[in-house]
């Protein structure tokens, strides 16, 4: 056999969730392979698995367990695996109250250096301070994070052209729902409709993920497909950040964007910033622009920045 080989019969040998070091002890124990020419056959394992998974070899899976490390089992063998299995990180995180982990909102950083080098102004959108803001409906009308981006025209008679036939034409309103991570079937069906329930005003909403299983795939694009909401899957380097699905254009909705506006004053100052920047006169434009950058959320100014904040946060960059 190849290592390749040895991995995949050892997997299935095993026929459930298990991690590197199981899968390697199973090879030599039942002499799948000789490592006699390499000195970390261990590491040898843990990457092949890995390559699995980035090269998108569909018929090898993983979760994530407590600490960042993966468990892997084999596709074809995922019907014979119980849900508890499945699941059984996740209550062994819950149960761990010593294990340090990133809180959801340590996305946003992430999340708007990635926007802003794409060319988005975004900015975070705590329904906390809303009206009625500690009644639990509410985090299905607001959004996470809120985003603009402008449309660069370079000469200045096609600007005042565009602006003469229609306004809303140069620029585009996004709206983001954020979550650590989606793991199951059900936590991506209601992390889904609650981007489609809070991002209704927006031209583009999308759903944001550090982690997702990628058993889901096939219902992401489904959901993607019929209800148009676009997906990003986020990465501790934000600008290695990937938009799995790309979203729907809608029109906007002036009712509900003037409903958030009357219940959320942040939502309503970030709309305000938006529409001095769209009308302001040339030579206020740069002052305004900068207003507008100063009044949305921060992003890492370097690369250093951007490590530290994550080792700060317990954000996992592996």
């Amino acid at each position: 056999m190849t290592t390749k080989e040895a991995i995949l019969k050892s997997l299935d040998d095993i026929n459930e969730p298990t991690n590197y070091l199981e899968v390697y002890n199973h090879i030599i124990k039942h002499k799948y392979y000789d490592f006699r020419d390499g000195k970390t056959p261990q590491s040898t394992i843990s990457a092949h698995l890995g390559d699995f998974i980035r090269n998108g070899d569909t018929r090898v899976k993983r979760i994530k367990e407590t600490g960042g490390s993966y468990s892997y089992y084999l596709t074809k063998n995922e019907s014979n695996i119980s849900i508890e299995a499945l699941e059984e990180t996740e209550v062994i995180t819950k149960k761990n109250d010593k294990v340090k982990t990133y809180e959801e909102r340590d996305l946003h950083r992430l999340l708007s250096s990635y926007l802003k080098n794409v060319g988005v102004y975004s900015k975070t959108i705590f329904h906390e301070q809303s009206t009625f803001g500690k009644d639990s409906n509410q985090i299905w009308t607001h959004p996470d994070m809120v985003g603009i981006r402008f449309l660069n025209l370079y000469t200045k008679a096609s600007q005042n052209f565009l602006k003469a036939i229609n306004r809303v034409d140069t620029f585009k309103l996004s709206s983001y729902e954020i979550k650590k991570e989606i793991n199951s079937d059900s936590e991506l069906k209601k992390a889904f409709f609650q981007a489609v329930s809070n991002s209704s005003w927006a031209n583009y909403g999308y759903l944001v993920a550090f982690e997702f299983s990628d058993s889901l795939l096939e219902e992401m694009e489904r959901l993607n497909q019929s209800f148009g909401i676009g997906v990003i899957e986020l990465n501790a380097n934000p600008y290695q950040s990937k938009v799995l699905f790309p979203p729907k254009y809608h029109d906007l909705d002036f009712k509900t964007i003037d409903k958030l506006c009357k219940i959320n004053k942040e939502f309503e100052k970030f709309i305000e910033q938006t529409e001095k920047l769209m009308t302001a006169e040339e030579r206020y434009y740069k002052s305004t622009e900068k207003e507008l950058d100063e009044f949305c959320d921060d992003y890492f100014e370097n690369d250093t920045e951007m490590e530290k904040y994550c080792k700060d946060k317990y954000i996992p960059t592996e």
